[in-house]
């Protein structure tokens, strides 16, 4: 809530941008995981690259342009089965395809908007929460 604060915009949609954002959640949005639990895995046993670099921090955040690929190790999972989250298709600011040797890839097209966030909550109440704590 420090960040959202800070940030200008919605202070009640700045969260749910930073929790869509981070890699396990965009990881499995991709499909490259069944779970959140799953894709967290994936990530701390260092199977993920992000921009070819190995990233192991399940809660790193993502930045528009971002590509994200499933390491090419026997160990690594046979991530992307199809099945995406909410829908046939994964959200509107990710994009996932099959690289060279069908491994898949994922592109952060840009921050998440609130239409792509697939939850039925009300973010004032949050904010309202978390403003009697601090």
């Amino acid at each position: 809530m420090r960040i959202a604060r800070k940030t200008k915009g919605s202070t009640g949609q700045v969260p749910l941008q930073l929790l869509e954002m981070r890699l396990d959640n965009v990881i499995f949005h991709l499909g490259m995981a069944s779970t959140i639990p799953a894709a967290r895995q994936l990530v701390n046993h260092r199977h993920i690259l992000v921009n070819n670099h190995i990233v192991d921090i399940p809660s790193y955040r993502r930045k528009p342009r971002d590509i994200i690929t499933v390491r090419n190790r026997p160990t690594s999972c046979n991530a992307l089965k199809g099945k995406f989250p909410g829908g046939d298709n994964p959200p509107d600011h990710l994009a996932v395809s099959l690289s060279e040797g069908n491994r898949p890839t994922g592109l952060v097209n840009r921050i998440a908007s609130r239409e792509s966030v697939n939850l039925n909550i009300n973010e004032l109440l949050v904010v309202e929460y978390y403003s009697r704590k601090a």
